[in-house]
Protein backbone atom coordinates (compact mmCIF):
# COMPACT_ATOMS: atom_id res chain seq x y z
CA UNK A 1 0.00 0.00 0.00
CA UNK A 2 1.00 3.28 -0.76
CA UNK A 3 2.02 5.68 2.63
CA UNK A 4 1.03 9.27 2.69
CA UNK A 5 2.04 11.93 5.54
CA UNK A 6 -0.56 11.63 8.38
CA UNK A 7 -1.41 7.99 7.83
CA UNK A 8 -0.91 5.65 10.56
CA UNK A 9 2.66 4.04 10.35
CA UNK A 10 1.96 -0.33 9.66
CA UNK A 11 2.58 -1.31 12.88
CA UNK A 12 4.81 -4.61 12.91
CA UNK A 13 6.76 -7.43 15.13
CA UNK A 14 10.23 -7.99 13.99
CA UNK A 15 13.54 -9.28 15.51
CA UNK A 16 15.80 -7.12 15.88
CA UNK A 17 19.86 -6.52 17.57
CA UNK A 18 18.13 -5.79 21.23
CA UNK A 19 15.04 -8.64 20.78
CA UNK A 20 12.03 -9.22 19.33
CA UNK A 21 9.86 -5.78 19.41
CA UNK A 22 6.43 -4.62 18.83
CA UNK A 23 6.77 -1.46 17.09
CA UNK A 24 3.94 0.87 18.12
CA UNK A 25 4.94 -0.43 21.60
CA UNK A 26 8.43 -0.06 21.14
CA UNK A 27 7.68 3.77 20.03
CA UNK A 28 5.61 4.32 23.20
CA UNK A 29 4.53 7.99 23.69
CA UNK A 30 7.65 9.92 22.07
CA UNK A 31 8.74 10.09 18.79
CA UNK A 32 10.42 7.78 16.54
CA UNK A 33 12.98 7.69 13.37
CA UNK A 34 12.57 4.65 11.33
CA UNK A 35 15.47 4.87 8.62
CA UNK A 36 16.45 2.06 6.18
CA UNK A 37 19.27 0.10 5.10
CA UNK A 38 19.23 -2.04 1.55
CA UNK A 39 22.40 -4.21 2.47
CA UNK A 40 24.47 -4.46 5.04
CA UNK A 41 28.12 -3.77 5.20
CA UNK A 42 27.68 -1.18 1.76
CA UNK A 43 29.71 2.11 2.69
CA UNK A 44 27.18 4.68 2.35
CA UNK A 45 24.99 3.31 4.95
CA UNK A 46 28.01 2.89 7.12
CA UNK A 47 29.07 6.00 7.23
CA UNK A 48 24.98 6.86 8.38
CA UNK A 49 24.43 4.71 10.78
CA UNK A 50 27.75 5.93 12.65
CA UNK A 51 26.45 9.45 12.40
CA UNK A 52 22.95 8.50 13.70
CA UNK A 53 24.86 6.87 16.53
CA UNK A 54 26.36 10.14 17.36
CA UNK A 55 23.37 11.65 16.81
CA UNK A 56 21.53 9.41 19.46
CA UNK A 57 21.71 11.48 22.67
CA UNK A 58 20.38 14.29 21.11
CA UNK A 59 17.35 12.40 19.49
CA UNK A 60 16.42 11.25 23.26
CA UNK A 61 16.75 14.89 24.59
CA UNK A 62 13.95 15.66 22.29
CA UNK A 63 12.10 12.23 23.46
CA UNK A 64 12.72 10.87 20.23
CA UNK A 65 13.88 7.11 19.84
CA UNK A 66 15.93 6.22 16.55
CA UNK A 67 15.92 2.62 14.89
CA UNK A 68 17.24 1.46 11.89
CA UNK A 69 16.53 -1.57 9.43
CA UNK A 70 18.45 -3.70 7.18
CA UNK A 71 16.79 -6.50 4.64
CA UNK A 72 20.14 -8.26 6.09
CA UNK A 73 19.17 -10.72 8.98
CA UNK A 74 20.18 -9.93 12.84
CA UNK A 75 23.28 -11.85 13.17
CA UNK A 76 24.43 -10.25 10.17
CA UNK A 77 23.58 -6.56 11.76
CA UNK A 78 26.27 -7.76 14.37
CA UNK A 79 29.50 -8.11 12.35
CA UNK A 80 28.24 -4.73 10.48
CA UNK A 81 28.10 -2.83 13.90
CA UNK A 82 31.46 -3.67 14.97
CA UNK A 83 33.00 -2.23 11.18
CA UNK A 84 30.70 0.75 12.26
CA UNK A 85 32.30 1.34 15.36
CA UNK A 86 36.16 0.54 13.88
CA UNK A 87 35.69 2.67 11.05
CA UNK A 88 32.83 5.75 12.19
CA UNK A 89 33.88 6.31 15.82
CA UNK A 90 30.40 5.86 17.54
CA UNK A 91 28.93 2.44 18.91
CA UNK A 92 25.48 1.59 17.55
CA UNK A 93 23.36 0.98 21.21
CA UNK A 94 19.80 1.89 19.23
CA UNK A 95 17.92 -1.40 17.35
CA UNK A 96 18.44 -2.34 14.22
CA UNK A 97 15.51 -4.20 12.69
CA UNK A 98 16.17 -7.46 10.60
CA UNK A 99 14.57 -8.33 7.79
CA UNK A 100 15.41 -11.06 6.01
CA UNK A 101 11.69 -12.09 4.17
CA UNK A 102 11.32 -7.99 3.30
CA UNK A 103 8.26 -8.10 5.22
CA UNK A 104 8.77 -4.61 7.00
CA UNK A 105 9.73 -2.91 3.48
CA UNK A 106 7.47 -4.20 1.84
CA UNK A 107 4.62 -2.80 4.69
CA UNK A 108 5.89 0.41 4.45
CA UNK A 109 6.45 0.03 0.38
CA UNK A 110 9.86 0.81 -0.23
CA UNK A 111 9.59 -2.54 -2.12
CA UNK A 112 6.60 -3.78 -4.17
CA UNK A 113 4.42 -5.82 -1.91
CA UNK A 114 4.36 -8.72 -4.67
CA UNK A 115 8.26 -9.14 -4.61
CA UNK A 116 9.35 -12.62 -4.32
CA UNK A 117 11.53 -14.27 -2.25
CA UNK A 118 14.06 -13.57 0.77
CA UNK A 119 16.84 -11.02 1.50
CA UNK A 120 19.37 -13.99 0.62
CA UNK A 121 20.52 -13.35 -2.55
CA UNK A 122 19.50 -10.26 -2.95
CA UNK A 123 21.98 -6.99 -3.84
CA UNK A 124 22.06 -3.49 -3.08
CA UNK A 125 21.20 -2.72 -6.00
CA UNK A 126 17.81 -5.07 -6.27
CA UNK A 127 17.38 -3.57 -2.76
CA UNK A 128 17.79 0.22 -3.47
CA UNK A 129 14.65 1.65 -3.19
CA UNK A 130 15.17 0.62 0.56
CA UNK A 131 16.64 3.76 1.44
CA UNK A 132 13.68 5.95 3.53
CA UNK A 133 13.66 7.60 6.53
CA UNK A 134 9.98 8.11 8.51
CA UNK A 135 9.50 10.23 11.04
CA UNK A 136 6.57 9.20 13.30
CA UNK A 137 5.33 11.15 15.81
CA UNK A 138 3.16 10.37 19.77
CA UNK A 139 0.03 9.77 17.69
CA UNK A 140 1.49 6.93 15.57
CA UNK A 141 1.06 9.00 12.25
CA UNK A 142 3.89 9.39 10.08
CA UNK A 143 5.23 13.01 10.27
CA UNK A 144 7.97 13.37 7.24
CA UNK A 145 9.32 10.98 4.67
CA UNK A 146 12.06 11.19 2.52
CA UNK A 147 14.02 8.57 0.14
CA UNK A 148 17.59 8.88 -0.78
CA UNK A 149 19.64 6.97 -3.55
CA UNK A 150 22.33 4.87 -2.57
CA UNK A 151 25.10 6.99 -3.87
CA UNK A 152 23.99 9.79 -1.61
CA UNK A 153 24.24 10.08 2.08
CA UNK A 154 21.14 10.92 4.10
CA UNK A 155 21.23 14.32 5.68
CA UNK A 156 20.32 13.42 9.57
CA UNK A 157 21.09 16.91 10.19
CA UNK A 158 18.11 18.19 8.51
CA UNK A 159 15.89 15.00 9.91
CA UNK A 160 17.40 16.99 13.70
CA UNK A 161 15.50 20.18 11.95
CA UNK A 162 12.67 18.73 10.76
CA UNK A 163 11.98 16.75 14.30
CA UNK A 164 12.23 20.48 15.87
CA UNK A 165 9.94 22.14 13.16
CA UNK A 166 7.53 19.71 13.89
CA UNK A 167 7.38 19.38 17.15
CA UNK A 168 7.15 23.21 17.82
CA UNK A 169 4.48 23.24 15.19
CA UNK A 170 1.95 20.79 17.07
CA UNK A 171 2.10 22.73 20.07
CA UNK A 172 1.90 26.45 18.44
CA UNK A 173 -0.16 27.45 15.83
CA UNK A 174 3.24 28.32 13.64
CA UNK A 175 4.98 27.11 10.55
CA UNK A 176 9.05 27.34 9.98
CA UNK A 177 10.39 29.55 6.88
CA UNK A 178 12.47 27.80 4.28
CA UNK A 179 16.03 26.75 5.82
CA UNK A 180 14.64 27.46 9.06
CA UNK A 181 17.09 26.88 12.47
CA UNK A 182 15.77 26.70 15.96
CA UNK A 183 15.65 30.02 17.40
CA UNK A 184 14.88 31.61 14.30
CA UNK A 185 11.74 33.35 13.61
CA UNK A 186 8.49 31.68 13.17
CA UNK A 187 5.49 32.05 10.60
CA UNK A 188 1.99 32.40 12.24
CA UNK A 189 -0.06 30.15 10.63
CA UNK A 190 -2.90 31.87 8.09
CA UNK A 191 -6.03 30.14 10.33
CA UNK A 192 -4.61 32.45 13.15
CA UNK A 193 -6.91 35.62 12.81
CA UNK A 194 -4.92 38.94 13.43
CA UNK A 195 -7.00 39.20 16.31
CA UNK A 196 -6.22 36.02 17.87
CA UNK A 197 -2.53 36.88 16.77
CA UNK A 198 -2.31 39.63 18.96
CA UNK A 199 -3.52 37.56 22.20
CA UNK A 200 -1.13 35.34 21.47
CA UNK A 201 1.68 37.53 20.37
CA UNK A 202 1.45 40.78 22.46
CA UNK A 203 4.45 42.37 21.48
CA UNK A 204 3.11 42.28 17.94
CA UNK A 205 4.76 40.45 14.61
CA UNK A 206 6.31 41.15 11.39
CA UNK A 207 4.17 41.40 8.50
CA UNK A 208 5.61 41.02 4.48
CA UNK A 209 1.77 40.40 3.95
CA UNK A 210 -1.52 39.84 5.23
CA UNK A 211 -0.66 36.05 4.79
CA UNK A 212 2.80 36.26 6.38
CA UNK A 213 3.84 36.99 9.23
CA UNK A 214 6.99 36.52 11.43
CA UNK A 215 6.97 36.39 15.25
CA UNK A 216 10.53 35.02 17.10
CA UNK A 217 10.23 31.03 18.11
CA UNK A 218 8.07 30.95 20.78
CA UNK A 219 10.22 28.11 22.44
CA UNK A 220 12.82 30.56 23.04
Amino acid sequence: MSLRINDVAPDFTADTTEGKISFHDWIGDGWAILFSHPKNFTPVCTTELGYMAGLEKQFAARNCKIIGLSVDPVESHEGWVGDIEETQGNKVTYPMIGDPNLEVSKLYNMLPASEEGTSEGRTAMTNATVRSVFMIGPDKKIKMMMTYPMSTGRNFDEVMRVLESCQMTAEHQVATPVNWKSGEDVIIVPAVSNEEAAKKYPEGWRELKPYLRYVPDPTK
